[in-house]
């Protein structure tokens, strides 16, 4: 048997499947960065990417990862020697706290435990300590992309306003914008930054950070901000290369405004309830699963999963084997675990994840769901009866 024919399946949390409008739009030769269409379609994109973040605050856009929007982000609000309270419930809570203090900043780390979300009375205690009004910002992540967590923005935003403190909300939705529900205005977050490659569906290099009027106001009282991070001159340009600090990054503005225009078509409501249902599908066939067998999600309550990544446990020997038989046997490929050691599994072996985010259907994910059961067959793995059943009837809505 061999998963050489038919297309694969990259089943991983980012880089997302591209929609083939995406990769006809960006197959083209280089257009003129001067004037004409590029000019005028990139203005395009900005009013697109406010109605995906739900916000009125401008957005800043950069030729980056998702780690460059970090930096880009704290940058602009943060100069060294300053104190942020770094919200960690996962692999990248971290990794944007780390970000932190290699620009100088100094960083009250909260790290809840692994699965679990961030607990806004243990925020409001940590802001209500801080007398002085030191901490300048909390991070937080909206979706932490190794563990799958979902924290919930409008709570810990609730437990800031109830602890009467000042500090900036900045969220990470690199892994959740456009694909579980955000509403920045509406859970008052002044700065949230995203990427291209996950629920936009497009290549990874483009980063966004979207700003309020609080956080534009902090900008304005910075003495000094480096010149390619400074956001001032991309969100508000006078002249067509500031949106990028130099050279447009072309060709992925073409596919943006593809893959915006799929979302615009489809309704961002519609998007996070797909988004949902075919979660939900996920999950009803991992419980199953479960029942008869090693496998378990790392998030045990369903409404602090995301609806755009799950993380699983399956454990030693049975993880790399399924990865391995998945992709060489069904053409699936499933993520690895992050962050995800454990005692006798140091490298986190026994983890993996499914990335489900962007442009996914029922019958995608019914295959992702059949190849992962075939897996257990071939192995023997043990596993629990009916969970294919158990997801249909999800994507069905019964």
């Amino acid at each position: 048997m061999s998963g050489a024919g038919g297309r694969s399946y990259l089943a991983i949390p980012g880089p997302s499947v591209m929609p083939e409008e995406v990769l006809r739009a960006m197959h083209r030769e280089a257009p003129n960065i001067y004037e004409g269409e590029l000019v005028e379609m990139t203005a395009t994109l900005v009013p697109d990417l406010q109605n995906v973040a739900r916000t009125r605050g401008k957005v800043a856009i950069y030729i980056a990862n998702g780690h460059g929007a970090w930096e880009a982000a704290l940058a602009n609000v943060l100069d060294p020697g300053e104190r942020v309270l770094g919200l960690a419930t996962g692999r990248f809570g971290h990794g944007w706290a780390e970000m932190a203090e290699g620009l100088g900043v100094a960083v009250e780390l909260l790290d809840f435990e692994r699965g679990r979300p961030l607990d806004p009375e243990a925020v409001a205690k940590a802001l209500k300590a801080d007398k002085k009004g030191r901490i300048k910002a909390v991070l937080a992540t909206h979706v932490d992309t190794s563990t799958g967590v979902l924290n919930d923005i409008a709570a810990l935003r609730g437990a800031m306003d109830d602890a009467g403190h000042n500090a900036l909300l900045m969220v990470d939705c690199i892994a959740s914008l456009g694909c579980d529900r955000f509403e920045m205005d509406a859970w008052g977050v002044d700065v949230a930054v995203a990427a291209s490659q996950k629920g936009l569906m497009t290549p990874p290099g483009l980063g966004f950070v979207f700003v309020s009027e609080k956080a534009e106001a902090v900008r304005r009282a910075m003495p000094r901000v480096s010149r390619y991070w400074d956001w001032v001159p991309r969100l508000d340009p006078a002249m067509f290369y500031q949106y990028f600090g130099g050279t447009a990054p072309t060709h992925h503005l073409y596919g943006l405004r593809a893959a915006l225009d799929l979302i615009q078509a489809e309704g961002i409501e519609a998007v996070w309830a797909r988004h949902e249902r075919l979660a939900s599908a996920i999950w009803s066939a991992c419980e199953a699963w479960g029942q008869g067998g090693p496998l378990s999600l790392t998030v045990a309550d369903k409404t602090h999963r995301s609806r755009a990544v799950t993380a699983l446990r399956i454990g030693l020997p049975y993880g790399p084997r399924l990865r391995r038989w998945v992709e060489t046997e069904a053409g699936l490929t499933l993520g690895i675990g992050l962050g995800m050691s454990e005692e006798g599994d140091p490298s986190g072996a026994g983890y993996f994840r499914l990335g489900h985010m962007g442009h996914v259907n029922t019958q995608m994910i019914m295959g992702l769901l059949g190849g992962i059961e075939a897996a257990f067959a071939a192995l023997k793995i043990p596993y629990g009866q009916g969970a294919l059943a158990a997801a249909a009837l999800e994507m069905a809505d019964i």
